[in-house]
């Protein structure tokens, strides 16, 4: 029978083939990943596997025992989609939103995730998600670029939207709740005092930047956030919000492989800044900035 995703202490012994004393002995001293968000212990099934991988022993180097798909994850950027392709990198993507991102790292099924996930409690970008999801593993977090998030409206603006609080009554094109996006504009919400019952959703959500700016180019909805890239494209209206840093999460040895080093050598390349500034809402000037190097 397969386990489920979250494990009890009984089934991570009977996983590790230990005694459940020495899963107690382990937790206690917060030397194994484990919740106590019900008031009991739960163990993430697919992290306590990466765990057991962080401690393998091997003379040629742990990472190399671990062969990931050359796949990008995360979340959805055009200029970092765009930059894939044009550096003949050959990674391919899957991007279903920042948290789905870290998740297919810790369940090793992508060498890197893009992400761009605020943590209100620290006022910090990416790295305290990071460290709560991939805590003690071998990821760096390296800067791709600073964007504009904001509303994207129709052409002309006709609703007269000036931020958050003049989006009762319209019809909103919402995110997946794994979206950075997402995140940042609940937060957005309750700061300003917005009852979000008050707002309406159309289903389904948009699972990309770009899919915002079509829902509201072909009427499908009057109001998004998205990044102003995206806006522009369509020649839509835009409010900015809020400026965000969008990062790369990459398994460290993955960083310094071909493919990822294609990647971030083409971005020195004038075609790459001035894409960036063809697209708009980008600031490039940190790209490569390291912001977290883990163990």
């Amino acid at each position: 029978m397969a386990l489920p995703k979250f494990l009890t202490t009984r089934e991570v012994a009977e996983l590790l083939r230990v005694k459940e004393r020495k899963i107690y002995e382990l937790a206690a001293h917060g030397e194994i990943p484990v919740s106590r968000a019900t008031g009991k212990l739960l163990f993430p099934r697919s992290m306590v596997e990466m765990w057991v991988q962080q401690k393998v022993e091997y003379a040629g180097g742990r990472e190399k025992l671990l062969g990931r798909p050359l796949v990008l994850a995360g979340s959805h950027d055009p200029l970092l989609d765009w930059a894939l392709r044009e550096s003949g990198s050959g990674i391919a993507t899957f991007v279903d939103g920042s948290l789905d991102g870290l998740q297919q790292l810790v369940d090793g099924r992508a060498v890197a995730a893009g992400i761009h996930v605020y943590d209100a409690e620290t006022g910090e970008w990416n790295r305290p998600v990071l460290e709560r999801i991939l805590p003690g593993m071998p990821v760096v977090l390296v800067e791709w670029a600073r964007r504009r998030q904001g509303l994207v409206l129709p052409a002309g603006n006709p609703a007269g939207v000036e931020g958050i609080g003049d989006l009762t009554g319209l019809r909103i094109i919402g995110r997946q709740p794994n979206a950075g996006s997402r995140v940042l504009f609940d937060h957005l919400v309750a700061s300003a005092g917005v009852d979000p019952k008050s707002l309406e959703f159309v289903a389904p959500p948009a699972r990309s930047e770009t899919d915002v700016a079509l829902a509201i180019a072909d009427g499908k909805a009057d109001a998004g956030f998205a990044i102003e890239s995206v806006a522009r494209q369509l020649r839509l209206a835009f409010v900015p919000m809020a400026e965000e840093r969008f990062d790369l999460a990459v398994w460290r040895r993955d960083y310094f492989e071909s493919p990822m080093q294609r990647l971030i050598a083409f971005t020195r390349t004038p075609g790459f800044r001035a894409r960036a500034g063809e697209l708009g809402g980008y600031d490039v000037s940190g790209l490569g900035s390291v912001h977290y190097n883990g163990p």
